[in-house]
């Protein structure tokens, strides 16, 4: 194939596009970026599944339970399915884009595990008991302190180490 006058590339060779967390997190280190992508995911997947499981709880229609084999699937299964794939691919990725993407990740993963926590450290279904109350706690406790560790460490350079290499 010809090449093309403009840049020197082929036709259709593939170009990399710029990551989508480089506009939504301008200014932002890679390194930095994948952790506080983990806290809005964790955050905001706490809020929808506390919403989604709500719901569930009030009947409303559309809205039920996961299940395989006549078995209720809690979400802690899903997260620590994630967190799984989350721990393997980090071993091997560590390109800025995929790091954004892990953190994300991560967070929801997380999330997913602690939402239910009360109910593995009973090993009972004390979502809506009293004693459910923990995962809530727990939950808030992570964001409170993970968003202020954030906000504490915001005003620290970058070093060049952590320069973006995503494009």
């Amino acid at each position: 194939m010809k090449p093309s006058k403009t840049d020197g590339r082929a036709p259709y060779e593939h170009r990399e596009r710029p990551s989508p967390w480089l506009r939504l997190l301008p200014g932002i280190s890679p390194k930095r970026r994948g952790f506080i992508l983990a806290w809005w995911g964790f955050t905001l997947t706490f809020g929808g599944m506390r919403l989604l499981t709500w719901l569930i709880h009030i009947d409303v229609a559309g809205v039920g339970d996961v299940q395989a084999g006549g078995v209720h699937l809690h979400h802690y299964v899903w997260g620590i399915l994630l967190l799984a794939v989350v721990g393997a691919a980090s071993l091997a990725e560590r390109s800025a884009r995929a790091r954004a993407w892990l953190g994300l990740a991560y967070g929801v993963g997380l999330a997913l595990v602690v939402d239910e926590a009360a109910l593995l450290i009973s090993l009972e279904d004390v979502y809506w008991d009293t004693e459910g109350g923990f995962s809530i706690a727990l939950a808030i406790a992570v964001i409170a302190v993970v968003g202020s560790i954030l906000a504490v460490t915001r005003g620290r350079r970058a070093s060049r180490d952590d320069q973006d290499d995503d494009g």
